[in-house]
């Protein structure tokens, strides 16, 4: 895939004045890449490329995803970069939380792709007979529901159930305390059940 992070690297590394950047600390090149060189860009991609895509790798468990999500990470921190302060924290470190971001991202599109699916498979179902009125109340308020969770309550409730995701998956995927994410489960679930079972629904 050719992006201008991939460009970028290319372009500097025959150009003698990134192996000065590359002897650089990490401090120096966080300044320079925060600053558009895009020379100290070549060598921040070289020094945190493969962590980014190992987090992307654990969070996903596909290769080819986790290449997407470390190009869209670097170029999101390129085009970001007069966003990040170099003053509040590491570049590696800002370059995780953009990654965590990238890896929710994918999840969300995921998630919409398989409901996309699986209502094109509803939709084309060799069986024409159409679903008990009550199930499709049910999916519809299960649905409601869901909608007025808000976050990160809904998107924990989607990784664990749709996604079928453990609860130490999603405390890492979404950088949360694993018994936060317990306790955002157990009482959306009661929240959702109470509310479900008002409407006369069944969860």
């Amino acid at each position: 895939m050719h992006t201008e992070v991939a460009a970028s690297v290319r372009r500097s590394t025959t150009d003698t004045g990134e192996q000065r950047v590359r002897e650089d600390g990490d401090d120096v090149v966080a300044a320079r890449f925060q600053a558009g060189d895009d020379q100290a860009l070549a060598v921040a991609y070289q020094r945190w490329s493969g962590l980014v895509h190992a987090v992307a790798l654990r969070s996903t468990g596909n290769s080819a995803d986790a290449a997407d999500i470390t190009q869209a990470v670097f170029v999101s921190a390129w085009r970001g970069r007069h966003g990040y302060d170099p003053a509040k924290g590491s570049l590696p470190g800002w370059l995780m939380t953009i990654t965590r971001r990238r890896v929710a991202d994918h999840w969300e599109e995921r998630s919409r792709e398989d409901r996309r699916m699986s209502a094109a498979a509803l939709a084309t179902t060799e069986d024409p007979a159409e679903p008990p009125s009550d199930f499709i109340v049910d999916r519809v308020l299960l649905a409601d529901e869901l909608e007025r969770l808000g976050q990160p309550q809904r998107k924990i409730i989607e990784l664990a159930f749709f996604q079928d995701l453990t609860h130490a998956q999603i405390s890492g995927l979404l950088d949360l305390p694993l018994g936060t994410v317990k306790s955002h489960i157990r009482r959306s679930l009661d929240r959702l059940r109470t509310r479900l079972e008002v409407d006369g629904a069944a969860l």
